[in-house]
């Protein structure tokens, strides 16, 4: 089992909030795999696939895909410490379940400071938007175990 690390790299020494400086890391290819769960109650999940998962507003999975690769382009703007990165590559893949989604966001690029960030954004974002084109038919709609499965690049891999 990995060591976890003691210190916080986003606090300074008197524990106020700093973006890390990432200048004398090297440039290295960067992946990371994000997963979120979305839940769903029988009846609905039987109607959604009836549907072929398409609803009044369009298609939920390319709605979901479309606004999962927005947010993964746009996570510096969304959480305050997250540098601003020039992704090469985000994919997002919807398998039904279940009753239930699972999404997968997977964000590549070559940089000096990993993807996690914008994976999990790309896959929060995607099972947020996945919720707002099924609410009209529940609200008992779960959306749950959004977390990290793979990393790559960079001091260290991770692997779930």
């Amino acid at each position: 089992m990995k060591k976890e690390k003691s210190i916080l790299s986003h606090l300074d020494t008197d524990g106020n909030p700093q973006m890390v400086d990432v200048s004398e890391k090297k440039i290295s290819t960067r992946t990371a795999t994000a997963q979120s769960t979305v839940v769903f109650p029988v009846s609905v999940f039987e109607q959604l696939e009836k549907n072929k998962f398409l609803s009044s507003k369009g298609s939920i999975f390319a709605t979901a895909i479309i606004a999962a690769t927005m947010a993964a382009k746009r996570t510096a703007d969304l959480i305050p410490l997250c540098h601003p990165l020039s992704l090469s590559q985000i994919l997002i893949n919807i398998e039904p379940g279940e009753n239930l989604l699972l999404i997968n966001a997977t964000v590549k690029c070559d940089g000096k400071t990993g993807v996690e960030m914008e994976a999990l954004t790309a896959a929060s974002v995607a099972a947020l938007t996945v919720y707002d084109m099924c609410k009209a038919l529940s609200h008992d709609i779960i959306i749950s175990q959004t977390r990290l499965l793979e990393k790559k690049g960079g001091k260290s891999d991770f692997n779930r």
